[in-house]
């Protein structure tokens, strides 16, 4: 290959100190790089040759879906912010200043939203796992260090504290032994979602050691793995030196008796539509693994109806498994991105109109709160006024699980804690949506310290 030419099949990450290049590259105006640079100093910013090239369409830029889906915006932060950055960021004596600047715009934009670190941490003998989540009985979450990281990173993404070097807000397992011991412990567990970050931009190498200690844990069924490296990486599964390994890896978990699902996060039809990312598809099915499909509503990215439903015909067509359309976490650039869930349900409602009947297995839009996954189900007229339809999908307290409950209809509210309660809501969920009720998934888990008081958000 000639000196100074890319390969498109070798991955490389570009971060904020290749930001220039790619001005040059593909033809940024000063202003966008300029405010690519700035929101770059709070949120995090990776992408790849494969998005560069192939996803974003340059001569949108910016209203381009997929440019505004990787690359920070105008708009993300609030404007005082914007400007106090670019004032300390102009004169090499403010580092200091710059530095506290960020971290307090940072603990602004709320890191952890639902009370991730203060509920869903397990302890054993009273000591807290490092890596781990146990939100709701049957499933615990595993973060392996070493992939706490992503091909490309999403704008909006509700992890966003994962990739910013504070260790604090960082979650991250060494290795699996924890995970072995507490589960062992915890024969109700039957799921475990490997997540992230992203855990395939591992080798295959370090991944195998990651999942094949699951294997051993009898009352492990499903293994998961949370992943968009479908998405911004087809070359995982396709290219990459040992694509085939991970391929055999994903055989040995199906061969073991345990379900593999591949939670795939596709956020725009565009994602799909290269011969690469529908190869990658059809090589992890050809293993006995499920692709299930899933992504939040994005404003200025995916929030229209026609969107969904090419998205969700394009999945149906590649094999995949259309699974949940999440509404947007009250997390990072949450005001930039959110849609109003009476919009949302109106977008999920037209879309899912138009699917053919395979592909209704999707849910939405499902808000992912303290309490547990709530769905809204529509918009109900009464001689009382108008309601929103809620249902608790999954719930810390499974007690709660699948039972309605309605919230007075607001046109502007985006998140749980925005709504009204009928008064007719029943006391134990009430209490859980309003952050009042102890219980979940086990003494030693996440809720059993009775720490559901605190509150949904945590804006300063």
């Amino acid at each position: 290959m000639p000196a100074g030419q890319r390969d498109p099949d070798r991955f490389r990450a570009f971060g904020p100190r290749h930001i220039d290049d790619i001005a040059r590259r593909f033809g940024l105006p000063e202003h966008i790089t300029e405010t690519v640079r700035r929101v770059s100093l709070v949120l995090p910013f990776r992408v790849n040759e494969y998005v560069l090239s192939h996803l974003i369409d340059w001569d949108r830029v910016p209203e381009d879906p997929m440019f505004q889906l990787t690359f920070p915006q105008s708009g993300m932060l609030a404007r005082s912010d914007e400007d106090q950055l670019a004032k300390l960021s102009g004169d090499p004596s403010d580092k200091l200043l710059l530095r506290e600047a960020v971290r307090d715009i940072r603990e602004r934009l709320n890191p952890h939203p639902s009370g991730q670190q203060q509920l869903n941490v397990p302890s054993q003998e009273g000591v807290q796992l490092p890596g781990l989540q146990h939100k709701y009985r049957e499933t615990v979450l595993y973060f392996p260090g070493q992939g706490q990281t992503c091909h490309a990173y999403c704008t909006y993404c509700f992890r966003w504290a994962q990739f910013i070097g504070d260790a604090d807000l960082r979650f991250a397992a060494p290795d699996p032994s924890g995970l072995v011991e507490y589960l062992s412990g915890h024969p109700e567990v039957h799921d475990v979602l490997v997540t992230g970050g992203d855990p395939m931009v591992m080798s295959t190498e370090r991944l195998r050691a990651h999942i094949e200690p699951l294997l051993g844990v009898e009352s492990v069924r499903t293994v998961r793995i949370g992943t968009k490296s479908v998405a911004y990486w087809p070359h995982r599964y396709v290219t990459d030196p040992d694509a085939d390994e991970v391929l055999r890896l994903f055989e040995s978990v199906v061969a073991s008796g345990r379900q593999l699902a591949v939670m795939a996060h596709f956020s725009h039809p565009r994602e799909l539509e290269s011969d690469l990312a529908r190869r990658a598809v059809a090589r992890i099915r050809s293993t006995g693994a499920v692709v299930y499909c899933q992504a939040p509503l994005i404003g200025h990215v995916n929030d229209d109806a026609r969107v969904w439903s090419a998205l969700w015909r394009a999945e149906l067509a590649a094999g995949a498994v259309p699974y949940y359309l999440f509404v947007e976490r009250d997390t990072g650039p949450y005001d930039y991105f959110k849609v109003p869930l009476a919009r949302a349900a109106d977008i999920f409602t037209e879309a899912y109109r138009t699917l053919p009947g395979l592909a209704r297995t999707v849910r939405g839009p499902v808000m992912s709160a303290t309490p547990g996954k709530v769905v809204v189900d529509g918009v109900e007229e009464t001689a009382e006024g108008a309601f929103f339809r809620l249902r608790m999908l999954q719930a810390r307290d499974p007690a709660l699980v699948g039972r309605p409950f309605r919230a007075r209809y607001s046109p502007d509210a985006a998140w749980l804690d925005e709504l009204e309660l009928d008064p007719s809501t029943p006391a134990d969920i009430a209490a859980a949506v309003r952050g009042g009720a102890p219980g979940g998934a086990g003494t030693s888990g996440p809720a059993g310290d009775g720490a559901h008081g605190l509150p949904e958000r945590n804006r300063t």
